[in-house]
This record gives C-alpha cells, structure tokens and sequence, in this order.
C-alpha cells in the first residue's frame, strides 16, 4: 500500500515547528571547544544529523562542500565549520564513529560529497527517507514533509538563507537556526517514530545485515574497558 505526504497546501496550515533557540546552538572554533563538543556528541547515542555547502549558480560549477557539518542533539546543536582546520581531526573521528548514529534525511548526497572532500566514508548513519520508502511512501519525503507527517508541524525553510553563503566564516543568527534546526527536527522525527534500534536501516550495509548488526552504545564500551582494565589488575 501506497502512503502519500501531505501536500504544501496541508503543510501551511499547520503550527510552527518548535526549534532550538539560538542559545543552544554552538559553534567551535578552537581545539578545546571541538574537543568538548565532539565528546558531547558522541556521548549522545542519537543526534541529527545534516550538511549545507555553498550553493553553485554557475552551469557546470561543481561545488566543493561542504562547509558546515551540525550535529543536534536533544537540548543543544554543534556547527562545525570546515574552514576552521583544527576542527577536522575531530570531524573526522565523529564521521567515522560507529559509538552513536546519525540520521536525517536525503544523506546520500550529505555522504558523498563528504567522501569526494575528505576521504572518508560516513558510519551508523540513518537516512529517514529509507525509512520512510519501507513504510510505504513513493517518493523521499525531505524535512518538511517529514516534520508535517510524524509531528504535525509546519519547517519553515526560507529559499533566502537555504541558498545563502555557507562558507562564509561568520555565520548569521538565521543561518545557525536553520542549520542547526535542520538536524534536530530529524532527530525529533525519529523520536516521535519510536522506532527499536534494531529495527533501523543503516546506510551503505543491506537492509538484513543493517537490522542484525549490534550497536554498541556508550554504556556498553564503557562497560568493556571496565572488565579490561579489571583484566589488567588481576
């Protein structure tokens, strides 16, 4: 059976969605800050997950974004921007974790051209729209229709800072909201789906070897070093 998203006319007379206020969102700029932020995150288990590159107008430009990565997690969002060098033995580490996952949606994309600017391949990442093909919707449904279909709110996305200058070094306050808001309301999603971890579909492994893999959670590695170090004593 077919399922259908609501249509812009549905989406537009809904109540706003409830975003993360621009208090709780951070942007690290030296070695310190990303460390923190990235030992944040990873302790999450979940967080939203999203990318924005500067937009190309150009026929046959070819962009080379991204430049800003974010990480939301429950109360408070992470920008990291990808021009601040310092930043990146961090972003790495983060992108290539298995210790929590990320979703969000239409991150195909997101992946590839993290893999064609630095060389690696994103782990435990969780794509809604797969999410959504498998209950049934013909076609990928995007943040806002997503937002409207599971939390019966209205994202409101303006063309004017989606198709802003992301690699600028200094940031607007709009463009940290949307960025940051971009990630959490995939996180929000998936909440409200209340979905069994083993019942997610991680990107890049098929749908039986993604749903009988074994996360292993932040209580879980701490609880192997635990009996390690126990090991070591005895």
């Amino acid at each position: 059976m077919k399922n259908f998203a609501p249509t812009k006319a549905e989406i537009a007379l809904l109540q706003p969605f409830a975003g993360l206020a621009l208090a709780y969102i951070h942007v690290p700029t030296t070695a310190a800050e990303f460390a923190s932020a990235t030992a944040e995150i990873k302790a999450a288990g979940v967080v939203g997950f999203d990318t924005e590159s500067r937009p190309t107008f150009a026929v046959g430009e070819i962009s080379d974004g991204p430049h800003l990565v974010q990480f939301a997690l429950h109360d408070k969002a992470y920008l990291f921007q990808l021009h601040h060098a310092q930043g990146h033995p961090f972003l790495l580490e983060l992108l290539q974790s298995d210790a929590f996952i990320k979703v969000g949606f239409g991150l195909r994309s997101d992946s590839k051209h993290i893999r064609a600017k630095l060389g690696v391949q994103m782990r435990a990442v969780v794509d809604l729209n797969t999410v959504f093909s498998m209950q049934g919707y013909h076609k990928e449904m995007g943040v806002r229709a997503g937002v409207a279909q599971v939390l019966k709110r209205r994202f409101a996305k303006s063309r004017h800072v989606t198709t802003s200058n992301w690699s600028q070094h200094k940031l607007t306050p709009q463009q940290m909201l949307y960025a940051a808001n971009d990630a959490y309301a995939a996180l929000k999603v998936l909440e409200a789906l209340d979905l069994k971890r083993e019942a997610l579909v991680f990107m890049g492994l098929p749908v039986v070897a993604a749903k009988n893999k074994r996360w292993l959670s932040l209580r879980d590695v701490l609880l192997k070093l635990k009996h390690k170090l126990l090991n070591i004593i005895k």
